[in-house]
């Protein structure tokens, strides 16, 4: 082992964590105040060999001990027979007392005292909760109260045995008796549980699937045109001529095969999904204009269709205009790690015309072939596990939701359960208001008879009535435990604790310039700082400013976005707030570089925030003998303060920024200038002043990491 732990040595070589942090000190002159802190390379080689050599010492001296009892063995044997017989007799008669002594006490010993036995017998483990008092630990460790308030004043605390006890003081306790002490996981009932429903099925109970598919791409290049061609030109005889009610969903027929597209196209709606856990597609369609090449939602798209990890299909489409140059938009994709089959690569590209139609059929075609070579598989025979991709509150029918089912047959009758919102289903229809009965695996359908409205990407699953009520009622805790779970995110702050703990394999970044050329120029520098411990990953890099699917991104990847010249909109900072995605933004590249690698490496410098403290008008300008230009000021709003800096704007323009080198009031040197005031001011080695410039005064002050 590279490294470990202190408390996790400790049990090595059979200490408490206390005991060995004294050693440590004493002997190495290593000072430790945690139990939780890592020793590594050569120190923790040393360290072994020092225990070793102990060990060794302590294996002489029971072989020396030994020795001295084999030469005692010696001894007796010249002592004479009669006082040796006189000895075994003594012996044998002792050895039938204890024999019938453990017989007897075999036979009295109580079912408790077993019971007390096996758990001796077992790991020395103790679970606790989080918050627990001196007394309630030592009902958990099977010690007297008295004994672990006499540990703890060894300790320096003094705790009676109804005050609480840190994490980290049960943590020593217990490490004082030999038993190691973790956090109790909250325990989910049967009952709170409902993700024991989804469990999987065996292989010969699997059917094949129809795939569903999710299309993306740019802006005008041709999404829901194509969509529409999909639908207008392979609808069911039945449904031809009906009036399509939108369910979120449709269905296309290819001789005889089912293809589901999800009518919700932009990578947006599809990485929602992917955030509540909902893996809906199976199949990504990049929609990409062959007269306008990749744009910047292509680049996105391209990015989040990676993240899901579900094989992408790419269609070039508008073919039929003039300018169309198919062969330049497989260039430019080759870029972002998409290369045509033609090429050598393994991305399958289509020229298509939603417009003509051209294409289409070898679309859908392909969209097969590459289902075929999935084998999605589902068991149409258990109760339905399905995703709600819309839902809505209809002023006639109550709560409306679409929902597509991925597991079982939903029938009409069965009651559902989607977070804290459940039901029986009232009726189903199909996407010309058609009413059915059931819906298969790959189906899509819209349910009435829900008590609420559910969450578009939250699951949805056909339960037992009195179990699916229980499901809802202890939802809405576990929504509340969710939104906490999901607002941990990476931060470079922590980043170096985390990996330090193993919790951090890989840091995901996104980066956002206002030119190109700094895109690869950075996604360079900063996958050149991987090290053993954690992988450094650009998962995708734009220009333009940061918005909210850079923010959706980042949750769903679990990443730290990074600006270089570019800021966040307001709905973007606020969604990146809200869910605790960390936004750093630079002006030179090597700040981030630098930051990143100090993160990694657990040495991020302290951060200052400018503070501005007030604003201050130059009224004169004195010449003052070895002192340069001073400044005659009114101060207009807050405080001028001498320890601070001062920034001089003129034209509202900032001319010159340093510190401040003194602050008078009349003949005194004062502190600070209060609004209101008059006062001199003079700019450290600065001394271009003029009549009419405004004085910025700031503070840089340090922000509690």
């Amino acid at each position: 082992m590279s490294k470990i732990r202190i408390y996790e040595l400790a049990k090595e070589v059979d200490l408490s964590s206390k005991e060995l942090m004294k050693v440590l000190d004493e002997e190495f002159g290593l000072e430790f105040t945690s139990h939780m802190a890592v020793i590594d390379g050569e120190n923790l080689e040393l360290i072994r060999e020092y225990f070793n050599e102990i060990e060794e010492e302590k294996a002489k001296k029971a072989k020396k001990n030994v020795q001295f009892e084999e030469d005692i063995e010696d001894v007796d044997d010249d002592i004479d027979d009669e006082y040796k017989e006189y000895e075994e007799k003594v012996v044998k008669s002792k050895n039938k007392k204890k024999k019938k002594k453990k017989k007897s006490e075999a036979n009295i010993k109580t079912a408790e005292e077993k019971v007390e036995e096996e758990k001796n017998n077992d790991s020395n483990i103790v679970y606790i909760e989080e918050d627990i008092t001196v007394k309630e630990f030592a009902d958990a460790i099977g010690k007297p109260v008295s004994t672990l308030i006499t540990e703890l004043m060894k300790s320096g605390l003094m705790l009676n045995m109804n005050q609480s006890l840190t994490f980290e003081q049960a943590f020593e306790l217990g490490a004082a008796f030999n038993i190691e002490v973790e956090i109790k996981e909250d325990e989910i009932s049967e009952e709170d549980d409902i993700s024991k429903l989804d469990f999987e099925d065996k292989e010969e109970a699997l059917v094949l699937r129809a795939p569903v598919v999710t299309v993306m791409g740019h802006v005008d290049h041709g999404k829901t045109s194509l969509l529409d061609s999909l639908r207008n030109s392979r609808v069911t005889e039945s449904e031809a001529g009906g009036i399509t009610q939108h369910i979120g969903a449709s269905t296309v027929y290819v001789n005889d095969k089912k293809i589901v597209f999800l009518d919700t196209p932009g990578h947006e709606a599809f990485t929602q999904m992917r955030l509540r856990g909902a893996n809906t597609t199976d199949i990504v369609i990049l929609v990409v204009a062959a007269d306008d090449g990749v744009m910047p939602q292509t680049i996105e798209a391209i990015n989040h269709a990676k993240v899901s990890g579900v094989p992408i299909i790419v269609a070039i489409n508008k073919i039929d205009k003039y300018e169309a140059n198919p062969d330049k938009v497989k260039s430019e994709l080759t870029e972002y790690g998409l290369t045509p089959e033609e090429w050598g690569g393994d991305t399958i590209m289509m020229p298509v015309s939603a417009l003509t139609g051209e294409g289409m059929e070898d679309l859908m075609e392909m969209i097969l072939m590459v289902a075929e070579m999935e084998e999605l598989k589902a068991n149409p025979n258990r109760p339905a596990i399905g995703v709600v991709i819309e839902a809505n509150l209809d002023k006639g029918r109550g709560p409306v939701a679409s929902v597509l089912i991925s597991k079982g047959t939903l029938h009409q009758g069965d009651f559902v359960v989607s977070g804290h919102s459940s039901g029986k289903v009232r009726a189903m229809f199909d996407s010309n208001q058609k009413n059915v009965k059931k819906a298969k695996p790959s189906t899509a359908v819209q349910i009435l008879g829900l008590s609420d409205v559910p969450e578009a990407g939250d699951k949805i699953y056909a339960v037992e009535e009195k179990l699916g009520k229980k499901y809802a009622d202890s939802a809405k805790q576990r929504e509340k435990d969710e939104y906490i779970r999901r607002t941990s995110k990476v931060n470079l702050d922590q980043l170096f604790e985390d990996i330090s703990e193993g919790d951090v394999k890989d840091l995901n970044i996104i980066v956002k310039t206002d030119v190109k050329g700094t895109i690869e120029a950075v996604s360079s520098s900063l996958e050149k700082l991987s090290n053993d411990e954690v992988k450094v990953n650009i998962v995708h890099g734009a220009t333009g400013g940061i918005n909210e699917s850079d923010v959706m991104l980042a949750s769903a990847s679990n990443a730290v976005i990074i600006g270089f010249n570019v800021r966040p909109n307001a709905i973007a900072k606020s969604q990146a707030e809200e869910n605790n995605i960390e936004i750093r933004t630079y002006r030179v590249i090597y700040e981030a570089i630098e930051d990143i690698e100090k993160a990694i490496k657990g040495m991020l410098a302290p951060q200052y925030e400018e503070q501005v403290t007030g604003i201050a008008e130059i009224r004169e300008v004195f010449k003052v003998p070895n002192a340069g230009n001073v400044a005659g000021i009114y101060v207009t709003n807050g405080q001028i303060q001498r320890n601070g800096k001062a920034r001089l704007i003129r034209n509202n323009i900032v001319v010159f920024e340093g510190e401040i080198s003194s602050l008078r009031r009349f003949k005194d040197d004062v502190r600070e200038l209060n609004q209101g005031y008059e006062g001199g001011l003079s700019i450290k080695n600065y001394n271009d002043i003029k009549v009419g410039d405004t004085i910025e005064a700031f503070i840089d002050k340090e922000v509690e990491r």
